[in-house]
């Protein structure tokens, strides 16, 4: 929970010394709070001081990290119930399931395909996390077996469910360095999986029936020295699991440290279309780790949408850079569109062009990531703002004509443009998706 400047200045020496840069103990410690300095930067704080700081600030949730290398991902540190008062902060890792009961060839067919599961969407790469290996089999042999090539057709870091504790530890050394996810599907085994896991230095899933029964479970392992913790509280269905994941965030927030551990969910049932439904849900709903038997790209592409738009930063819209892109094979006389550099405004009117296969150059006007009507009724997309980036485009040296294209909602702006920039303005439509209609409709070669 987060600590207030007074809680912090009750820690403090007072003595005004000024050695942290600040004036006061006061202001140093309101700095603190903020987190625009860290308690490190007073030299004179007492150990006991800093580590009861260190206690009563650290975050809800706590943060644990699977995998190594690019592999790594880390999940939880999560501090707020709604994402508009803050933000989320570690996106969900998506785990694809594979049992270890299918053929050698199987598995390594299916990993190999669960390691291709990424897309590209507003300019930015979203993909698959994880590879589950479930020990269906019971056998230790072929747990150990899959995992390892699980691991190496996937290039991905691995989740090894199993309800055996050494099941558990062959398959942890046979993927020593790779530091994987140990989920003990068995609650009877969890203090014997805490073992497997401090020896092996990896994170350790464990499930129980009910929030009750993991909070209690939680707090032996704790006593254990096991840190590392993603629970699961033993749900199954839509339901159930989002009462239960939205129970345990509650509570953690309110500093249940029994509870304050990332929550993994599982999708169940046979139906691909209710598994895409729960994974959506449960990425939207607290889940920091989501293990799927879905792994069609139509079933994963809108869990790992809904992902991107949930974990943005509300306050930050996404924005690619502002400047001048070029679509397809252009040329002196190929049309100039203006847009902003919101990134859905710039897709949109890029994977038009690219439709209409009518080579265009494309200027994303600096509005700070908002949209054209947005950016227009706060004065972000205006005149000066147009022919400032238009300029330092450099267009005009390499084009046969001075025609730009703006988008149909602000053709108020276009005798503006004219006046400000000296090129000639179009009114383009007022949507995107006209643009292939549209482009194929103009001649570009006009004189200057």
């Amino acid at each position: 929970m987060a600590l207030s400047g007074l809680d912090i200045y009750k820690q403090l020496p007072k003595t005004n010394c000024k050695d942290c840069g600040l004036p006061t103990c006061l202001a140093f410690a309101m700095k603190v709070a903020t987190k625009q300095v860290g308690l490190e930067a007073c030299p004179h704080v007492s150990a006991d001081a800093a580590a009861a700081l260190e206690s009563a600030s650290r975050p809800p949730i706590q943060l644990v990290t699977i995998g190594e290398g690019e592999a790594e991902i880390k999940v939880g540190n999560e501090t707020q119930l709604f994402r508009h008062e803050e933000k989320f902060h570690r996106p969900t890792a998506v785990a694809v399931r594979i049992s270890d009961l299918d053929d050698e060839q199987a598995i390594t067919d299916r990993a190999a395909a669960i390691g291709r599961l990424a897309f590209e969407r507003v300019g930015r790469q979203i993909r698959v996390n994880l590879v589950a290996v479930d020990n269906e089999s019971g056998d230790a042999a072929k747990l150990e077996n899959a995992v390892k090539r699980a691991a190496e057709a996937s290039g991905l870091a691995c989740v090894v469910m199993s309800a055996k504790a050494e099941n558990l530890r062959r398959a942890a050394a046979a993927l020593s360095g790779r530091r994987p996810l140990l989920y003990m599907t068995d609650p009877a085994e969890a203090e014997a999986a805490a073992a497997v896991a401090k020896d092996e230095n990896c994170p350790l899933a464990v499930r129980a029936d009910g929030l009750e029964a993991l909070a209690e479970l939680s707090s032996k392992l704790a006593v254990l020295g096991v840190e590392q913790l993603v629970l699961d509280p033993g749900t199954r269905g839509l339901k159930p699991t989002l009462e239960a994941l939205t129970a345990m965030r509650r509570l953690a927030l309110k500093n249940f440290r029994a509870l304050g551990y990332p929550a993994l969910a599982m999708t169940a049932g046979d139906d691909p279309t209710m598994q895409v439904v729960e994974g959506c849900t449960y990425v939207a709903k607290y889940a920091a780790v989501l293990v799927t038997d879905a792994s069609e790209p139509w079933q994963i592409l809108p869990i790992l949408t809904a992902r991107q738009d949930i974990y943005t930063d509300p306050q930050k819209p996404v924005a690619v850079e502002p400047r001048l892109y070029s679509v397809g094979a252009v040329d002196g006389d190929s049309p100039v569109l203006v847009t902003t550099n919101f990134s859905l405004s710039y897709y949109s009117v890029e994977s038009e062009v690219e439709a209409s296969r009518v080579p265009a150059h494309i200027i994303a006007v600096d509005t700070e990531g908002t949209s054209v009507l947005t950016a227009w009724a706060s004065d972000k997309f205006n005149a000066e703002t147009i022919t400032k980036a238009l300029r330092q485009s450099g267009l005009e040296e390499r084009l046969s004509h001075k025609r730009l294209v703006i988008p149909g909602f602000v053709a108020v702006l276009s005798a503006g443009v004219e006046d400000e920039s000296g090129w000639g303005v179009e009114i383009g439509p007022k949507e995107a998706a006209g643009l292939p209609n549209y482009l194929k409709k103009q001649q570009w070669n006009r004189p200057a």
